[in-house]
């Protein structure tokens, strides 16, 4: 997994073995910032080539992610200038943001599970994180 924070409040991030393509990954991180109010209307994204150097993808799959936010209405892309959240309302329901937790969770829990670690591990050690990390 990698993650750079290009635009304020949103982190890019990859998991390069849940199976789902990672444009559609792009697209709904966007979507869910845009639900939780992390962007607003007029945040510009990163440039297609940036996000694509920086998370290692072909160029072509954060353009395929970008072209298809805009046929959505998500985004609005301006020649020379850039790509800019639109000001569609995205919203995502209790059941929609608790079967992305459950998937993230899932894959967290298999991987940290390959290494050895149960989940007592885990919590205690997300348990003497939280103090260091903000969510």
């Amino acid at each position: 997994m990698t993650a750079e924070r290009y635009t304020e409040g949103l982190d890019f991030i990859l998991d390069l073995t849940s199976g789902v393509p990672y444009y559609r990954q792009v697209i709904k991180q966007v979507e869910m910032a845009i639900a939780d109010g992390r962007l607003r209307k007029g945040s510009k994204l990163p440039t297609v080539r940036s996000l694509a150097v920086h998370l290692q993808i072909n160029p072509n799959t954060v353009a395929r992610a970008y072209n298809e936010m805009e046929i959505r209405g998500i985004v609005n892309t301006q020649q020379g200038t850039g790509t800019f959240i639109s000001d569609k309302k995205i919203d995502l329901s209790l059941e929609e943001r608790a079967n992305i937790l459950d998937s993230l969770v899932r894959s967290f829990l298999a991987n940290a599970s390959a290494y050895g670690f149960v989940v007592e591990d885990i919590i205690g050690h997300l348990d003497t994180l939280k103090e260091d990390v903000k969510i």
